[in-house]
């Protein structure tokens, strides 16, 4: 996959990552739960790729069977990989009840020192003798109280380590985030960025489609940098302003632009913001609309 990007390292993480390696130790799973866009997905996939370990991220749903599970867990076990069963808590409680027997099952041979990397090792699970490797992992991840949801049986429960993701650090991971895009001053910039989605989300008005959690916050930020890479010139501050204006101005109402606008400027009052020449876009868009006939 080549160098790819990795998370920015916070005690969050940390503490994720602690529990995961510690549940592992004792041949147990671990179960990050918090609200969406905490990262509990992304910090076990991160830690799979720090120890060099192939993860399957799995969508669970009310459609999951105890079949498309045991098939899932047969070949983990062969490939000696994990799996990040993501919204674990959607499927129906008759099936998890069946999971955890399952999982059971695999715990007790890794336990007994079934498992090996050699392939000659075996257990016998679903009445097939198969190899189990020792890198063998199941984690899941859930969203709790929302609609929909169900509670784990406490069979199931006891074969997964928990910990709480809550808020991420935003200041923290945009700094480093900016720093690691190129930005010379991003220490300045993120506490500016962080207050900005801050303000945005008390004073703007209420929709469904506004998103200033921790998702459009990383998009923001790439978007950031490739466009510090493309204008090398142009001044920071800048950069940022016309990264935040691009990502978020196309899904505001008409009513929270000037408001959205009003926070830019105090936020960044020696900036001067310049508008950016969609002139050619334009004409091509009025060219094609005379095209088509429309």
């Amino acid at each position: 996959m080549g160098a790819t990007s990795r998370l920015v390292i916070t005690p969050l993480t940390d503490r994720c990552w602690i529990t995961i390696s510690g549940a592992l130790h004792i041949k147990l799973g671990a179960n990050p739960a918090g609200p969406a866009g905490t990262g509990k997905t992304e910090s076990t996939k991160d830690l799979a790729k720090a120890i060099a370990v192939l993860c399957i991220v799995f969508n669970c749903s009310d459609q999951v069977d105890y079949k498309m599970m045991q098939r899932l867990f047969s070949g983990l076990c062969q490939q000696g990989a994990w799996t990040c069963l993501d919204e674990f808590n959607r499927i129906g409680v008759e099936v998890l009840s069946v999971i955890a027997q399952q999982l059971q099952q695999i715990r007790e041979a890794l336990l007994s020192g079934k498992a090996a990397d050699d392939g000659k090792s075996t257990f016998v699970f679903a009445d097939k003798s198969i190899p189990l490797k020792t890198a063998f992992g199941c984690h899941v991840t859930m969203n709790p109280g929302y609609a929909g949801r169900t509670e784990l049986p406490d069979n199931l429960k006891v074969l997964f380590r928990p910990v709480s993701m809550m808020i991420p650090n935003y200041g923290l991971i945009a700094e480093i985030m900016l720093f690691a895009e190129g930005f010379g001053n991003g220490t300045e910039l993120s506490k500016k960025m962080v207050q900005l989605y801050k303000l945005s989300s008390e004073q703007l008005s209420q929709q469904q489609h506004y998103d200033f959690g921790m998702r459009a916050v990383k998009s923001v930020l790439v978007m950031a940098g490739a466009l510090k890479r493309a204008n090398m010139d142009m001044q920071e501050d800048a950069v940022l302003i016309r990264a935040m204006r691009d990502a978020n101005v196309p899904k505001f109402l008409k009513d929270d632009l000037p408001l959205f606008a009003a926070i830019i400027q105090d936020l960044f009052p020696t900036v001067e913001i310049v508008n950016p020449d969609y002139t050619n876009l334009l004409v091509q868009i009025k060219k094609s609309i005379v095209k088509l006939g429309w």
